[in-house]
């Protein structure tokens, strides 16, 4: 419970502002909650509550009365603040009366919301992440990093291959693969990148004593230091590539600051900084979901970037496509679960094997259970089907209880851009209009095609085909 000091004034404190919020005037108790904030006396109010609402008294000519808390370094300071414009003849600030004075015990968050803000800033910086199985096998892995891209390479040539065999443990001599918590929070460095990694494992599923996979995630211990050379500014000038200025030269500038963003964001929201009122702990969230909206965008123009450059090539390889969709399933499954919808997949592994790469199937499968997820009601069902599709074909398809497409729609629904095609759950699409391009292109590039219709009994199904 927390205590409160009995020696505080419960009686109240005042102090006077200017035109410009500056606190030029107060008594001794809240004079020390102005310096303790950071701010001087006389110098602008530094206590972010009482601040905003000088201003809204001041810029309305209102008086405000309102509970009010604050965060002291040591404590939370709390009462009830009546504050009254003054009149331009009287300066034309406020007079700020706190009654109620009281300066209480902090009480330290939980470890569960700890753990989990730790986890949010941990997703927010990493360069490398990966998707595992429950027998820590890789599903997918993404690397940002451009010296992480020998690992991208070499997870996509060993499918299914345990994650610790990818890298090399820093004080670790056990047989692999150790139990999870055992490599969570250990260091690695893998073939080239000369920097040190920190490794984070997140289990997945409700039950971490038996989770249905994994979430990874490397952190680097310091920054990447590039020094472009004449070369690389001349290639990065190249015609031929149209996206390379935003791929290439953007995107590796704008993650990290933006990585910052969502990390601080997510600090505040997690009130890891201190306590803060649940409306300012909601607009920090709403600027780490703005940073992670960026950071996706990121990744779009950079795939942008790779299927508009001219003699763009897959890999041919054997693809099981009823493996690679209960993969993809099973990476979306807790945002399903979210919204309570169930993800069914019908197919046999086996009978359906394409001739394509198993690493840009997947990435369309992403897509486009994604998009089917987003855009079907709570508590509907996805549906994913996996079998032959005419001589010498297989296909996927995905379909969604949904609004469904109209043939205007499935006509730009791939268009670069395309934002229109329809409305989400809610009523909101925050896509890039990348995602369904990009997919198309990566499908033509494996000399197959990806198609929408209408789904039997609404919504919208999506049909991918590849050589078999």
């Amino acid at each position: 419970m927390n205590t409160i000091d009995r020696h505080d004034n419960l009686l109240g404190t005042c102090g006077f502002t200017d035109a410009h919020d500056r606190l030029l005037s107060a008594d001794e108790q809240l004079a020390e909650l102005q310096e303790r904030c950071g701010g001087d006396l006389p110098g602008t109010l530094a206590i972010p509550e009482l601040l905003e609402l000088v201003r809204q008294s001041r810029r309305m000519g209102l008086r405000i009365a309102r509970s009010f808390s604050a965060f002291d370094g040591d404590a939370m300071i709390s009462g009830f603040a009546r504050i009254h414009p003054l009149t331009e003849t009287d300066g034309g600030g406020c007079e700020v009366l706190i009654e109620n004075w009281q300066r209480s015990a902090l009480a330290p968050p939980s470890n569960r919301e700890f753990a989990e803000k730790i986890d949010a800033i941990d997703r927010a910086t990493a360069e490398v992440t990966a998707r595992l199985d429950a027998s820590q096998r890789v599903q997918v892995l993404s690397a940002i990093a451009p010296d992480a891209a020998d690992l991208q390479a070499a997870a996509t040539a060993q499918p299914g291959a345990v994650w610790s065999d990818l890298v090399n443990l820093s004080a670790v001599s056990h047989h692999q693969p150790l139990h999870w918590r055992l490599l969570d929070g250990a260091h690695c460095g893998f073939d080239g990148s000369q920097r040190h990694w920190r490794i984070r494992l997140i289990p997945l599923g409700p039950d971490t004593h038996n989770p249905v996979g994994f979430e990874l995630l490397l952190i680097a211990d310091e920054p990447l230091i590039t020094v472009p050379s004449d070369e690389g500014d001349q290639a990065d000038t190249d015609d031929s590539a149209p996206t390379r200025l935003i791929g290439t030269a953007l995107t590796p500038v704008l993650r990290q600051p933006i990585a910052r963003i969502i990390a601080n964001a997510e600090t505040i929201r997690a009130r890891l900084a201190g306590p803060l009122r649940d409306e300012y702990s909601e607009y920090a969230g709403t600027i780490a979901s703005a940073g992670q909206h960026l950071a996706a965008m990121l990744d779009d123009l950079a795939d942008l970037e790779v299927v508009e450059t001219p003699g763009f090539v897959t890999a041919q390889e054997p693809v099981d496509l009823a493996d690679a969709a209960s993969r993809a399933a099973g990476i979306l499954g807790v945002r399903a679960q979210n919204r309570d919808i169930v993800i069914e997949v019908a197919g046999t592994r086996g009978e359906a094997v394409a001739t394509a790469e198993f690493r840009r199937v997947l990435q369309i499968l992403i897509n486009l259970i994604g998009n089917a997820i987003t855009y079907s009601p709570v508590g509907s069902t996805v549906r994913i089907t996996v079998g032959p599709a005419g001589e010498g074909r297989v296909g996927v398809t995905v379909a969604d209880e949904g609004p469904g497409v109209t043939p205007d729609q499935a006509e730009r629904i791939f268009d670069k851009f395309e934002r229109l095609g329809r409305d989400s759950d809610g009523g909101k699409d925050k896509g890039s209009g990348l995602g369904l391009f990009i997919s198309r292109r990566l499908a033509e590039a494996m000399d197959g095609s990806l198609t929408v219709e209408s789904a039997a009994g609404g919504g919208a199904l999506f049909r991918l085909e590849l050589p078999a």
